[in-house]
């Protein structure tokens, strides 16, 4: 049995309007124009894909300039969450009861590893956690499952004896198409689109979620 857990959203209050600050920001500073419009075509891609897209729309051909813009608005959002992030509600009390009952726990998320690490260390997480698993490793992202299959291997445990953390659809989609019972924890707005009826367990907050709570679900 293992407890697997997105990131972005769901350990860390991360605002995706940090994100779009930052791309603007690097974008402008390079003599990039971004708009809302190019922004649609671009909602969900990891940020190496992003700038790619980029890449290509406005005729580059250079790989190494849209490779260092990424690398540029990392470093940018990275700075920004730790200035303005904070951890989600609940999450220490969980995570260290969950540590104490002997459950092994991963992180699978669509975020790059070197914005995970960092982010990890500074809010002191990362001994929390055997395998983090993100987007670097991965073919393609979420809602594939490929990370939570990842994670779940990495942990040696069978997806289905897994218990899933996300506050997004589309991470809900990948855990549940990797097998993986589901908690889903979304933010206020979305607690009553009924997409998340797909979710085994929906909750407002990890404060209402304890080991308790975890044997229940795998036990069904």
């Amino acid at each position: 049995m293992a407890a697997i857990f997105d990131m972005d959203g769901l350990l860390f209050d991360t605002d995706p309007h940090l994100w779009v600050e930052s791309m603007h920001e690097v974008a402008h500073g390079n003599g990039v124009a971004i708009t809302k419009e190019l922004l649609k075509y671009t909602k969900g891609l990891r940020i190496y894909e992003v700038t790619e897209f980029w890449n290509e729309r406005f005729g580059w051909n250079d790989s190494h300039k849209a490779r260092q813009l990424a690398e540029d608005v990392l470093d940018n959002i990275i700075a920004r969450t730790i200035a303005k992030g904070r951890i989600m509600p609940g999450v220490y009390p969980l995570l260290e009861e969950l540590k104490m009952n002997s459950v092994p726990m991963g992180v699978a998320t669509s975020s790059p590893a070197r914005m995970v690490k960092a982010l990890l260390q500074h809010f002191g997480l990362e001994h929390y956690f055997q395998s983090v698993n993100t987007a670097d490793n991965c073919v393609v992202g979420k809602p594939h499952p490929e990370v939570y299959l990842q994670c779940a291997a990495a942990l040696n445990t069978l997806p289905w004896r897994c218990v899933a953390f996300e506050d997004s659809i589309n991470g809900m989609v990948a855990a549940k198409a990797a097998r993986m019972l589901l908690v889903a924890v979304p933010e206020p707005q979305q607690f009553d689109n009924p997409k998340f009826g797909l979710a085994d367990l929906l909750i407002p907050s990890l404060e209402q979620f304890s080991f308790a709570d975890y044997v229940r679900l795998l036990d069904v």
